[in-house]
């Protein structure tokens, strides 16, 4: 499929794997990661994709871990080949767009993705902070499902509640999948989460809610604790006072050491 040769994308890695967190957690997906992120969350697991790598990575065979290395920044025309490789018939549920912080390429997705709907039909998957609502509003019409994370400051450091609810509002009225994600641990404020809860339910009850807990990081020197049982039983017990599904899903990916 031709494609103009200004068209190029800033990579971390293309790979195949099961998706290990949100709605979708348990199914076969395509990921598309972006390097490049304006978050500096304390219990990010992927700071290498913070800034941008000279080079990125690509598997070669889905799910066997043979990557290659290729150049950034990565002409668009490539990319399609290697999702288009990775694609074999009936494997994949989706293809995720992460990060990083995938809406800091909004202006290369906003001309890749009707090239990349024309080219497979799997759903578009995006995994995003939910800061960024100009650049969601440009690319939306190209989605099938997003998942977003609403920051706590108690646990990431950052906050950011104006954008989360534009960014919640345009999503749920281009009634695409949405799911809302929450990092929880020991330190979590419930004062944040049920500021979170009643943000989630003016724009909808019904939009489910995950509270996933931190997964320490050995690497990290942050002091990342898993809340208690107790602790995140009552913050459910919160939070579905509010909204009428909250679940709570540790990150599965990592109990199967996937990527």
């Amino acid at each position: 499929m031709p494609l103009e040769t200004k068209l190029t994308a800033r990579l971390v890695e293309i790979f195949s794997a099961i998706q290990g967190e949100g709605l979708n957690v348990g199914t076969r997906q395509i990921f598309v990661r972006f390097a490049m992120c304006d978050l500096r969350c304390k219990f990010c697991d992927s700071a290498h994709t913070w800034g941008i790598p000279s080079q990125c990575r690509i598997e070669r065979t889905p799910g066997e871990r043979d990557f290659e290395t290729h150049s950034n920044p990565v002409p668009g025309s490539l990319l399609l080949q290697w999702v288009e490789r990775q694609n074999q018939p009936g494997l994949h549920d989706s293809l995720t767009l992460t990060g990083g912080e995938p809406l800091l390429h909004a202006p290369f997705l906003v001309e890749f993705l009707p090239l990349l709907q024309q080219f497979t039909p799997l759903p578009i998957y995006l995994e995003t902070g939910g800061h960024r609502p100009e650049q969601l509003a440009m690319i939306l019409p190209y989605l099938d499902s997003v998942g977003m994370d609403i920051k706590l400051k108690s646990v990431s450091g950052e906050e950011h509640w104006a954008a989360h609810t534009e960014f919640l509002q345009l999503c749920h009225n281009s009634s695409l999948e949405l799911f809302v994600k929450l990092i929880v641990d020991h330190n979590t404020d419930p004062a944040e989460l049920e500021q979170a809860a009643q943000l989630v339910a003016q724009v909808s009850p019904q939009i489910p809610v995950f509270l996933q807990p931190v997964t320490p990081l050995e690497s990290s020197n942050q002091p990342l604790r898993v809340p208690a049982p107790e602790q995140v039983l009552a913050w459910q017990a919160l939070m579905k006072g509010t909204l009428a599904s909250v679940r709570v899903v540790p990150q599965t990916h990592k109990m199967m050491d996937q990527l």
